[in-house]
C-alpha cells in the first residue's frame, strides 16, 4: 500500500510527512490545528514570543493529559476490580 504525502504547519512551519490512510492523515491534521490553537493561547495569554517555549508548553500540556487519562484508567480499573473481587466474595458466602 502506498502512502500518502501530506504538509502539516505547525507554528508557521510546514512539515513533509507520510500517512498509511485518510483517518490517519485527518487525525494528523486535527493534532495539527489543536497544537495551533493552542500556541495562539499561550502567545496571547502569556506574552510569550519565543516559539520553543510555547511548544514546550504545548508538549507538556498533550503529554500531561495523556498521563492523567492513563493514570485515571489505571484507577478505575483497579476500582472495577476490587468491586468485581467484593461481589464475588459476596456471591460465594451466599452460595454456600
Amino acid at each position: 500500500m502506498e502512502k500518502l504525502k501530506i504538509n502539516i504547519v505547525i507554528a508557521g512551519r510546514t512539515y513533509p510527512l507520510s500517512v498509511n490512510n485518510e483517518k490517519e492523515e485527518e487525525g494528523m491534521r486535527k493534532a495539527a490545528n489543536a497544537i495551533n490553537n493552542l500556541i495562539s493561547r499561550y502567545e496571547q495569554n502569556y506574552a510569550v514570543s519565543d516559539k520553543q517555549d510555547v511548544l514546550s508548553m504545548c508538549a507538556l500540556q498533550f503529554a500531561s493529559k495523556l498521563e492523567i487519562n492513563s493514570l485515571e484508567k489505571d484507577s478505575s480499573s483497579k476500582e472495577a476490580i476490587k468491586k468485581i473481587n467484593e461481589l464475588t466474595t459476596l456471591v460465594d458466602t451466599h452460595l454456600k
